[in-house]
C-alpha cells in the first residue's frame, strides 16, 4: 500500500501560488518593499513559492504508515532562494527534507520563493505568508519549516499568521542532534547549544510572560511568601537558562579536562593521529570500520553518530597511529552547535592528518567540501594536512566525480561498503604521517624488550641482526625515545 501526502495537487489553491504575473496586493502596496526583493531579478526567476519536485514523504510499508498517521508531524518546506542557480537552492531544500524525514517527520510538500535577501519581517514577504496559509491549510500541515535560521521577530510573526508551529534550519538540527547524542559529553553539549539557542526566542501566550508577581495576586502569583522584586516571567526564565546554561559550561570544562588529557598522553608518546571530517552520512564511521575494526554503529541516516570515537591502529612496519571518528558536518551548520562541539572538535585541530569525506553520489559534492571547509577554518583546522576521499565509489557516477579528481589533487575514490580503494589509502595515510627523524644505532641487550617494544611501536626499524651481547638495530625515533636509548648506543 502507498499512500501520497501530496493533496496540493487534490485542491484548489490559488495559481499564484506557481505563477508570479500578477504581484501579491500587500506587496505592490510598499514600492520599497519591491525594490528590495525584486530589482534586478527576472520574472521567470520571481515565481512565487515555486514547488520542489519530490518534496512529499511517501510511505510504502502500511505498519509505518499508521505509526506516523499517529505520532508524526506534518510538515511543509519552505525556503528563500537569494543567490546561486535554482538547482543549488533545489539541493538545499531536499537537504532540509532529510534533516526533516531524520527527526521524525512525514513532508508533505515543499515551495521556494525567490528574493534578493529573506524579508526582514516574514523571511519570505507579507503577501507570500498569505499564500502558504492557504497551502498549509490545503495540506494540512501542522509545523512549517523554514530553510534558513529566523530571527526571533520572523519567527513570531509567521507564527502569529500562520497559526502553525514554524521551525527553522538550526532548531531542526539541535533537535535531531538531542535524539542522537548518547554519552554524558554529547547529552550536554547539545542541551547547551538547545538553551544558547531558546534563551533568544522566549516568547508566551499573549501577556503570559509579562506578568509580575507581586502585590495580591492569590495562588496564580504565590501570595504571600511569593511576591517578588516585580521580575517577569521572561525574565526569570531567562535567569534560570543562564544559570543552565553556566552549569552545563563547568561541566564541559571538566570533561575537556579529561580528552585533554587523552590527547596529551598520546602526544607524549609521540603516538600521529589521523581524524576523519566530512559532510553528514557521507561514510565516516563505515570507513574507520573498514580501517580499523572498529564495531561503530553505522547507519543511512543524517548526523547519526554525535560522540567522537578513537581507535588505534598500526602502519605496515608496525608503527602506532589512532583514528578518530568526528561529528559530520551540513552546510549552515548552527554556529550554537560549533561552540557547544568545540572541545570534540578540537580532535580534529590537533590532529595530524585529516580524512576530508566526501559521499561520491550526492549530487553537489563540491558544495560539500566548500561547507566542510569553511566549519574547518572556524575552528582552526584549515592547516591540518588533508587528503581528500571520495566514498560510496561503487554507486557514484564517474562523470560526476571527474570535476572533484580534477579539483582536488590528491584525492582518491574508496568504496567503504566494498573495500576498493582502502589499500591505496591506507598506503597514502602511512606515507603522510610524521616520521621520526632520529637516528640511532644500537646495540641493546636481550633484557630490554620494552625497549625494543617502543622502537617498533614508535618509531622505523632500519635494519635488525641479533648477535650474542644482544640486538644491534639501527632505526629512526622521535627525541624523547633517542634520550631514553642514549645509553646503548654504539660508539664510532
Amino acid at each position: 500500500m502507498t499512500t501520497h501526502s501530496n493533496a496540493y495537487e487534490e485542491t484548489d489553491v490559488d495559481l499564484d501560488l506557481i505563477q508570479d504575473d500578477v504581484l501579491d496586493d500587500e506587496e505592490s502596496s510598499s514600492g520599497y518593499d519591491r525594490e528590495l526583493t525584486t530589482e534586478g531579478l527576472e520574472l521567470e526567476e520571481r515565481q512565487a513559492l515555486r514547488r520542489v519536485v519530490g518534496m512529499s514523504t511517501e510511505l510504502t510499508d502500511i505498519s509505518e504508515v499508521e505509526y506516523r498517521k499517529l505520532l508524526l508531524e506534518r510538515v511543509l518546506l519552505v525556503g528563500v532562494w537569494t543567490d546561486g542557480s535554482a538547482e543549488d537552492a533545489e539541493n538545499s531544500l531536499a537537504e532540509l527534507k532529510l534533516l526533516a524525514e531524520t527527526a521524525g517527520s512525514e513532508v508533505l510538500d515543499g515551495v521556494i520563493q525567490r528574493r534578493k535577501k529573506p524579508d526582514p519581517a516574514t523571511y519570505i514577504g507579507s503577501g507570500k505568508v498569505s499564500d502558504l496559509r492557504n497551502l498549509v491549510a490545503a495540506l494540512g500541515a501542522d509545523t512549517v519549516i523554514a530553510d534558513g535560521e529566523l530571527a526571533p521577530a520572523q519567527l513570531r510573526n509567521l507564527e502569529d499568521r500562520l497559526k502553525v508551529k514554524v521551525v527553522d534550519r538550526t532548531a531542526l538540527i539541535l533537535d535531531i542532534f538531542a535524539q542522537h547524542a548518547k554519552s554524558k559529553e554529547g547529552k550536554a553539549q547539545v542541551e547547551l547549544a538547545q538553551l544558547q539557542y531558546m534563551k533568544q526566542r522566549l516568547r508566551g501566550w499573549g501577556g503570559n510572560l509579562s506578568r509580575q508577581a507581586g502585590g495580591r495576586v492569590g495562588a496564580a502569583g504565590g501570595g504571600i511568601g511569593g511576591r517578588g522584586p516585580g521580575e517577569t516571567k521572561i525574565e526569570t526564565d531567562r535567569r534560570r537558562i543562564n544559570t543552565k546554561i553556566s552549569k552545563l559550561r563547568r561541566e564541559l570544562k571538566e570533561l575537556k579536562g579529561t580528552r585533554s588529557t587523552m590527547r596529551q598522553e598520546r602526544r607524549r608518546h609521540s603516538i600521529p593521529s589521523v581524524a576523519i571530517a566530512g559532510y553528514t552520512n557521507a561514510g565516516k564511521s563505515s570507513l574507520l570500520n573498514r580501517m580499523t575494526n572498529a564495531g561503530v554503529l553505522v547507519e543511512n541516516a543524517l548526523f547519526a553518530t554525535l560522540d567522537p570515537t578513537t581507535r588505534r591502529t598500526t602502519t605496515s612496519d608496525g608503527r602506532v597511529y589512532t583514528f578518530t571518528d568526528t561529528v559530520g558536518f551540513v552546510r549552515h551548520l548552527p554556529h550554537d552547535i560549533v561552540e557547544a562541539f568545540r572541545s570534540t572538535l578540537e580532535e580534529v585541530a590537533d590532529a595530524d592528518l585529516l580524512l576530508h569525506v566526501v559521499d561520491g553520489s550526492h549530487p553537489d559534492p563540491i558544495a560539500q567540501i566548500n561547507a566542510v571547509r569553511e566549519v574547518l577554518s572556524e575552528i582552526g583546522a584549515s592547516d591540518v594536512p588533508e587528503i581528500i576521499v571520495i566514498n560510496k565509489g561503487d554507486v557514484a557516477d564517474p562523470m560526476a566525480l571527474a570535476p572533484i579528481l580534477h579539483r582536488e589533487t590528491g584525492a582518491i575514490v574508496v568504496s567503504a561498503h566494498t573495500g576498493e580503494g582502502i589499500d591505496k589509502l591506507r598506503a597514502l595515510v602511512e606515507a603522510a604521517l610524521p616520521s621520526p627523524d632520529v637516528a640511532v644505532d644500537l646495540l641493546l641487550p636481550y633484557d630490554r624488550g620494552d625497549l625494543m617494544s617502543r622502537i617498533h611501536s614508535e618509531g622505523a626499524v632500519d635494519q635488525l641482526e641479533h648477535t650474542a651481547d644482544g640486538t644491534r638495530l639501527t632505526a629512526r625515533v622521535h627525541a624523547d625515545l633517542a634520550g631514553d636509548l642514549t645509553p646503548y648506543a654504539v660508539t664510532a
